[in-house]
């Protein structure tokens, strides 16, 4: 890589990475095209249905093994710290509502960006009239991913069952709202680590180390303590994720603050994430030339 790429203008592609389409609709513009993808991705995934159908498999015995985890846990104590078992079995289905989210919507899409760079697919996503980072972000869905997200559902509605929950709509919305949040922080840090490979060609281990931090996210806040749980409040806000979203519907909240704390820590983690893109895309060069 040793000029930079340029195209037919003169203005480096680096300089479009940001730019959004001239239209006078340009949410329509992108709704057209984000159903485009999606029709793309059904397509391919009914091309490997086994494959398909052994993944939503594979991620169902996973959480499986989890929950039984959390039973036998609880055969030696009665509460990790305020939470009781119910408490747990929510919060873990929250964690896991949110993670495969992620994995449907951006994993897939976050871990190939050191491969769209090394082989050179970047120079042609910074050429289309569109913006560069959504479409490297929305490109491909993992439809495993929503069926895996709506058994964690049904868990957390046994869950509420158990403790006799009957939320309001406002804790329903607000829980919704939280949980946009925390995928928010999950997106935005991915996708900071993976803007790494325009300075080390291959971040996937970054990027599958982060991603395996999402089991922090899956238990209570008050098992932790010290500079363990400081960092992974403030630096890295993995325990907010879950714990802000369950702890509404639970009445656990101690105070508004805390919803506040995620709200602002994913607004936070999204633009820091932009910045370290724009950074990065400005010293691109093409891998073609």
């Amino acid at each position: 890589m040793n000029s930079e790429f340029r195209i037919p203008n003169g203005e480096s592609p680096a300089a479009r990475g940001s730019e959004v389409p001239h239209s006078p609709f340009p949410v329509r513009h992108y709704f057209t095209l984000y159903a485009a993808l999606w029709r793309n991705s059904v397509v391919r995934e009914m091309g490997f249905k086994t494959n398909f159908l052994l993944w939503i498999v594979v991620e169902m015995l996973w959480f499986a093994l989890q929950l039984a985890f959390i039973s036998v846990l609880y055969l030696h104590t009665e509460r990790i710290g305020s939470w009781s078992k119910w408490q747990v079995v929510m919060l873990m289905g929250a964690s896991h509502f949110i993670q495969q989210l992620f994995t449907a919507l951006f994993l897939t899409n976050c871990t190939q960006l050191s491969e769209n760079i090394r082989t050179g697919k970047l120079d042609f996503m910074l050429l289309l009239p569109v913006n560069t980072r959504f479409l490297i972000s929305l490109r491909q869905v993992d439809l495993g991913g929503f069926v895996n997200a709506a058994s964690a559902v049904a868990v957390m509605i046994y869950a509420g069952w158990q403790l006799h929950l009957v939320p309001t709509l406002a804790q329903v919305l607000g829980f919704l709202l939280l949980a946009a949040s925390g995928l928010l922080i999950h997106y935005s840090l991915m996708f900071l680590l993976s803007c790494a490979s325009f300075w080390t060609v291959r971040a996937q281990g970054m990027v599958w180390g982060y991603y395996n931090l999402f089991n922090i996210a899956r238990l209570p806040d008050e098992a932790f303590r010290g500079a363990f749980k400081a960092f992974f409040t403030f630096a890295i806000p993995m325990l907010l994720v879950s714990n802000v979203p369950v702890k509404l519907l639970v009445d656990k909240l101690a105070s508004p603050l805390e919803m506040l704390g995620l709200l602002a820590a994913s607004a936070a983690c999204f633009t820091v994430s932009e910045w370290g893109w724009r950074l990065s895309v400005r010293r691109y060069t093409s891998a073609s030339s």
